[in-house]
């Protein structure tokens, strides 16, 4: 095989050290230097100018957890450098070493069979941080609301069963009434407000419960950290708002989309950034954000459609932004939902909504043009031809023969 890159290294990083694997080809002749390193600041530093002093032109690493961000930092700009899955580069079995690794590393890049994982720049990581933490924080107040509601299913208040949201203004005035030590179901009754699902009875029977100073306890403790994180995500969306002072056009682009709110559109260009110049097609986009079935054939079948795990953070936003996406009516996702939902079933359905909307993000950041909907008729006229035959075949298999005629 060709050699790409005469000079060029492999790194098997972990925690503490960094192999390095100089790979030095002169005509026939590949000679390589071994070296190890501390992941300290001075350790890595020595590493880049032990680099440049053998003239390394490219630098290929593992992507192992968050260990090579330290070594991909220090290392920008004195190489090329070179991202890859560690799945997709593994060695022969039996050959487990440091050495080894970095030396494996070194010779698949120096031939060109590493392909390298998209690393965004620094804004985009930064944004990307900030966002993945607030989904996390938003997390961890879904998990204390749940904690609660079994708490007050261990008092028989049942609070779920009346209220939907117990985190809203009517629930959040019963809590603090119980943790004050309010028992009366009439009085927990009147701090309702708004409209509710449930009747003024039904309400009243719902919070007559036995609360006891235990209960009082653990819904204080949990109420407790749901404001400290009420307060770190308004933290979070502030930074967040100052992250896409850059990318606002962007945002602002992505916004003209059913079911992407500024939050959502902060996640997509967060995780795909907004140079589409890096992914040859919209295909390509979808495989990374594993909204396409995977390739799995053997012998002329396909023994698996499932979909990758992909980029998850980005996958999950864009699930739940089609979600939002399909109930808008009149428009082409709606339309789209529907169609597939009757055939293949809701899941199916949505995920093919949002790999359309994955599609239309490239498309829009790439030509920067707003998004333009269809209409939820654009299937029907479309394959007017082919539903004209399927409809016409499903009321031949009902026992009716009809007569076709164009209209003028």
């Amino acid at each position: 095989m060709e050699v790409l890159y005469p000079r060029c290294a492999g790194l098997d990083v972990h925690a503490k050290t960094v192999v390095a694997c100089v790979r030095v080809a002169e005509g026939a002749t590949v000679t390589y230097e071994h070296r190890t390193v501390s992941t300290t600041t001075r350790g890595l530093l020595d590493l880049a100018d032990w680099l440049t002093a053998r003239a390394v032109t490219h630098v290929a690493m593992e992507a192992t957890g968050v260990y090579w961000k330290p070594v991909w930092h220090v290392l920008e700009g004195h190489a090329t450098l070179v991202l890859a899955n560690a799945m997709h580069i593994k060695n022969i079995p039996g050959r487990k070493s440091d050495k080894n690794d970095a030396t494996w590393i070194s010779d698949l890049l120096a031939l060109g069979l590493i392909r390298s994982s998209f690393v965004p720049p620094a804004p985009i990581q930064d944004l990307r941080d900030l966002t993945r933490t607030r989904k996390q924080v938003v997390r961890e107040i879904a998990r204390h609301t749940q904690r609660i509601q079994k708490t007050l299913e261990d008092a028989n208040v049942k609070l779920t069963e009346v209220i939907s949201d117990i985190s809203g203004t009517s629930g959040r005035a019963i809590l603090a009434a119980l943790v004050a030590g309010e028992t009366d179901p009439e009085r927990l009754a009147d701090l309702t407000s708004g409209r509710l699902k449930a009747t003024r009875g039904e309400l009243v029977e719902a919070l007559r419960g036995r609360v006891t100073a235990h209960h009082r306890f653990i819904l204080a403790l949990h109420l407790t950290q749901i404001a400290a994180l009420d307060t770190a995500v308004a933290d979070l969306e502030a930074r967040i708002g100052e992250a896409l002072v850059p990318f606002r056009a962007a945002v602002s682009l992505l916004t003209t989309m059913p079911g992407i709110s500024e939050t959502a559109a902060a996640v997509i260009v967060a995780e795909v950034g907004t140079d589409m110049a890096l992914f040859p097609s919209s295909g390509h986009l979808l495989s990374w954000a594993g909204l396409c079935p995977r390739l799995d054939e053997s012998a002329g079948k396909r023994r698996s459609t499932r979909t990758r795990q992909g980029a998850p953070w980005l996958k999950t936003t864009l699930v739940q932004s089609a979600w939002a996406a399909s109930r808008k009516k009149g428009s082409y996702l709606h339309g789209q939902f529907l169609r597939l939902k009757s055939r293949r079933g809701p899941k199916k359905a949505i995920l093919a909504v949002a790999a359309s909307m994955l599609t239309a993000v490239y498309y829009m950041l790439r030509d920067g043009t707003e998004f333009h909907d269809l209409g939820d008729q654009y299937f029907a006229q479309h394959h007017k031809a082919r539903q004209t035959t399927r409809l016409l075949q499903r009321l031949r298999d009902l026992g009716v023969e009809v007569e076709v005629k164009k209209v003028a």
